[in-house]
């Protein structure tokens, strides 16, 4: 009985160098099946799926890069964590340095900001893949204030002007804001 086992585990540790992605040896009921490398090199989704989840996810991350930097703008704080969830080096550096810059100056932001982004452009076939995000930013209501009396900072009137993004695909799966320009020269 015990040779049996022993050569039945044999044949089993055989055949499962021999097929490797196929099965395990087992007696049925316990056999599971993996995957095979044709499975793993199969051809993705759909792509028009495919695009359409990479818009949503990069006009996702624009959208949270935004409210990131809000909500980091307004308390002061260029090391809030919710920056590093949407933003991504260079731009994350810059959005930082921005609001050490104001803090150090004894200046926040406060108000509300208007957002109406659009995708220009995706390229899923470069690595990384990218999405461009072209923006009407409206900044009229969002002001560069003195934190101790709240009068605004002479010379920083806002206005409605053409901001540009890119979202990359980062190797983790993540989306992220890396790049960005409010184009002051150019109103909407």
């Amino acid at each position: 009985m015990r040779g049996r086992q022993l050569r039945r585990a044999a044949i089993c540790l055989v055949a499962a160098v021999a097929a490797m992605p196929i099965t395990g040896c087992a007696s049925g009921r316990e056999a599971v099946e993996r995957p095979t490398a044709a499975r793993d090199n199969e051809p993705p989704t759909d792509p028009d799926v495919e695009r359409q989840a990479a818009e949503k996810a990069a006009l996702g991350a624009y959208s949270g890069y935004l409210a990131a930097s809000r909500a980091a703008a307004v308390r002061s704080d260029p090391r809030a964590p919710e920056l590093s969830r949407f933003l991504a080096d260079p731009l994350l550096t810059r959005v930082q340095v921005s609001i050490r810059d104001a803090k150090e100056h004894g200046a926040m932001r406060t108000g509300t900001l208007q957002s109406d982004p659009t995708v220009t452009a995706v390229s899923l076939d470069t690595k990384p893949a990218t999405v461009e995000i072209q923006d009407c930013l409206d900044t009229t209501r969002y002001r560069l204030v003195y934190a101790k009396d709240k009068r605004p900072v002479p010379g920083s009137g806002g206005g409605r002007h053409l901001s540009t993004a890119t979202a990359t695909r980062y190797p983790d799966g993540r989306w992220l804001i890396n790049a960005g320009t409010t184009h002051r020269d150019q109103p909407c």
